[in-house]
């Protein structure tokens, strides 16, 4: 049975890695295992424990953004730890469990704020306010520590693996598109989407895309980080890693043509009743391909973004293709992970979910 396709993306051939290694891929790269518990419960007190109704989004990239940050200035490639504990507890014992939401085990923006004070330093609150001053999932004190940044300090911790193209025959694999989420313009969205150092700014509540290298869109790798079953206040954690391997923009229109040719024909061919990528009369402005690594919890393929302009109005959308999923990937994917899949791409219309809706929100 073929699964839809997912947060993924085409380069050199590797198969997927099998079970065992996929089960080590649980939460992010930045927490070793020990940790898992104490993070996990941070982020739920800051976001995923809180009733739908009153979740804010920013809060929960907030939230991230306090664990990245500390991790990032403890000038250690190494990842967080069970020991790291103590000084969590120190900035935040008190708003846990001396407060009138105790009960609940919450975290108000204010007390997230207040405590990433006390954790990491007094000038932390305005600075991830400060669009020029967050960057990569992380906030600066300073423009020049925004600019002295080094990817590779995440990438060392970041089992990234080969890549992992799809590779079976056309007809066996999913080719699917997901609806188009509108955006403001045209350069809006390109504006946004070539600076891969803001994309923690448009997660959602259900995944991440965290940049792992230096540099624009072209062969940028990006660390995955999804959540799913969250609405019921347990979300379950994993990763995956996705490399830009193709780019075509609109300043080259025979490259540009090419591509989404080629999308529409095997659309057109091998999908299942599935819609054009760009509807008839449409023009097309960007795209660009997300290819899978080793053990990314949908398997071997490449996922799409493209954005076009139809009618007068600008949008995006995703478009991928999968190969047949491993049976240990169709298990968590068919038990867990579909939906958040979906709803991250912008199916159903949730904004919370969407990284699509949050990124038009964003450069609204």
């Amino acid at each position: 049975m073929n699964a839809d396709p997912d947060l993924g993306g085409a380069g050199a051939q590797a198969r997927p890695g099998g079970p065992f290694r996929f089960a080590h891929m649980t939460g992010s790269s930045i927490a070793s295992r020990d940790a898992a518990v104490w993070v996990t419960d941070f982020l739920n007190a800051g976001y995923y424990r809180w009733p739908v109704a009153d979740r804010d989004v920013d809060d929960l990239r907030l939230a991230f953004a306090i664990l990245t940050t500390y991790w990032y200035r403890r000038q250690s490639p190494r990842r967080l730890r069970i020991t790291d504990l103590r000084a969590f507890h120190a900035a935040y014992g008190r708003g846990r469990f001396d407060t009138e939401l105790a009960e609940r085990g919450l975290l108000t923006r204010g007390q997230l704020l207040e405590g990433a004070a006390k954790l990491i330093g007094d000038w932390f609150p305005d600075a991830y306010a400060d669009d020029a001053r967050r960057a990569w999932g992380i906030g600066f004190p300073t423009l020049e520590e925004r600019a002295a940044y080094e990817p590779g300090r995440r990438m060392a911790v970041a089992p990234v693996g080969e890549l992992t193209p799809e590779s079976a025959p056309p007809e066996r694999q999913t080719w699917h598109t997901y609806p188009p989420v509108e955006m403001p313009s045209v350069d809006a969205v390109v504006s946004a989407l070539s600076r891969p150092e803001t994309w923690p700014d448009y997660a959602s509540e259900v995944g991440r895309f965290t940049p792992l290298r230096a540099g624009g869109l072209a062969g940028q790798t990006f660390e995955i980080d999804v959540a799913a079953g969250t609405d019921s206040g347990l979300p379950v954690f994993t990763r995956g890693y996705v490399t830009i391997t193709q780019l075509v923009t609109s300043e080259d229109p025979p490259a540009l043509e090419r591509y989404f040719s080629e999308l529409e024909a095997g659309l057109a061919r091998y999908g299942k009743d599935e819609p054009r990528a760009v509807p008839e009369g449409g023009t097309a402005a960007l795209g660009f391909d997300l290819t899978t690594h080793k053990s990314h919890f949908m398997g071997a393929g490449h996922n799409r973004l493209i954005l076009y302009t139809y009618e007068g109005r600008t949008w995006v959308r995703a478009a991928g293709t999968w190969d047949p999923m491993p049976w240990h990937l169709e298990q968590s994917y068919r038990m867990a992970g579909r939906a958040a899949q979906h709803a991250f791409w912008g199916q159903g219309d949730v904004a919370r979910l969407s990284m699509l809706h949050q990124l038009a929100l964003k450069i609204a």
